[in-house]
């Protein structure tokens, strides 16, 4: 599928035998060659002085590659004036860098400035930005760096490398710098983001939990090399290296759950019944199937809550509705399922409800769970659909 979509959308980025090698004979980059296609994200991730800054600051020319060459959008960048490209690349950090004596409106709109946009244009390209990414400019355009939490800085420190409508997003640990639940915030504001404006990204990080969450693919760095370049499922699932697998982590396996969609096929179904069931006769059925509770849907199919046979079973009038409960844990179809993991935790619940737009889907449960996990390793070792994995159990030894 990534392979695909790379094909499909074209090579953006591209590294050819590119090598950074310092007068002191230290090699940064050592004969790095890799491609990113637009719209990807790709999360370069490995341990400090691995070259993975190097390799980003190399594309807007901070630094200078000593051999081999960098195209973008099939121009080698060699042939382009370093503070022209660099007006055309927008560039996160970890400190953000904001410029203290100018509100956060004048802070967004520093490149279209810089490009000779006229102000009022500049004014509305931030503002734009800054609702995109959470701000309201009527509340926070005119405020300072120093009035803003650090979460707040960072958002627009995104904002300002989108202001002029960059092809390529330059990220430099962009997250580090704040708390676990701020991060973890900021994280999932910055996939929103992507979804919307689909920027070819380098995303760099020292994080693997960070990569995995965030990268379209994982690119794993040695010293100066990429040990693996895939999409995170395959990283975690199958390892190119025992460098690779020792760098992801014995716990690849539950690290592997943020990357692994809930599918139809993962899911049980449980016992229906409507709203406007007699109570009485739901029971009944209930009680024939052996079952001790159901789930309750209004008559779009979407899902109302539950009930237990033994409610049903102890008021002899009304209707289902009368004893329906609510449904706290539920996940749409297609999130990770580390959220319904975690879901499942939250509320002490045995299962899950998972939902199709606003139909119900079916149930997850703990064991199902497992076996997806499961299922999703075995798909990715042998190249085929989840859906079409067996799984071997106790019975079949």
């Amino acid at each position: 599928m990534a392979e695909q979509q790379r094909e499909r959308n074209g090579r953006f980025i591209v590294f050819e035998n590119v090598t950074k090698r310092y007068p002191d004979g230290t090699t940064a980059v050592d004969d790095l060659s890799f491609e990113v296609a637009e719209g990807e994200l790709v999360t370069l991730v490995g341990p400090s002085g691995c070259g993975k800054t190097t390799t980003m600051k190399m594309v807007n020319r901070l630094i200078e590659p000593s051999e081999g060459r960098i195209l973008l959008d099939g121009e080698d960048i060699r042939a382009v004036d370093p503070v022209r490209l660099r007006r055309h690349i927008g560039y996160v950090i970890q400190q953000v860098g904001l410029f203290p004596h100018k509100t956060v409106l004048e802070n967004t709109a520093t490149v279209p400035r810089l490009l000779g946009w006229q102000r009022a244009k500049g004014r509305r390209r931030a503002a734009e930005l800054l609702e995109l990414v959470g701000l309201d400019p009527s509340v926070y355009g005119d405020r300072y760096p120093d009035q803003l939490s650090g979460g707040q800085r960072q958002r627009v420190g995104v904002a300002r490398a989108l202001a002029a409508d960059p092809p390529v997003l330059l990220m430099d640990e962009p997250f580090g710098a704040v708390d676990p639940v701020v991060r973890e915030h900021l994280q999932n504001e910055f996939l929103r983001l992507q979804a919307e404006v689909r920027k070819t990204v380098l995303f760099v990080t020292h994080d693997i939990e960070e990569a995995v969450r965030l990268g379209d693919r994982i690119a794993v760095y040695g010293h100066g090399r990429i040990e693996q370049l895939d999409p995170p499922a395959r990283v975690l699932g199958a390892p190119a290296t025992p460098y690779v697998a020792d760098f992801v982590g014995a716990d690849r396996g539950l690290k592997r759950l943020s990357v692994t969609p809930i599918e139809v096929g993962d899911l049980e179904q449980p016992p229906v019944v409507r709203l406007d069931d007699v109570s009485t006769r739901a029971a009944e059925r209930l009680r024939a199937d052996g079952a001790r509770w159901a789930v309750v849907l209004d008559g779009d199919g979407g899902l109302h809550g539950w009930v237990s046979a033994e409610s049903l079973a102890g008021s002899p009038g009304g209707t289902v509705g009368d004893h329906a409960r609510r449904m706290e844990a539920w996940l749409p179809l297609g999130a990770p399922l580390k959220q319904a993991f975690s879901r499942m935790l939250q509320h002490d619940a045995g299962w899950i409800a998972v939902l199709d737009g606003d139909r119900f889907a079916g149930v997850l449960t703990p064991g199902r769970l497992h076996e997806a996990l499961r299922r999703s390793i075995d798909a990715e070792a042998r190249d085929v659909a989840r859906a079409d994995v067996r799984l071997e159990t106790v019975t079949d030894v």
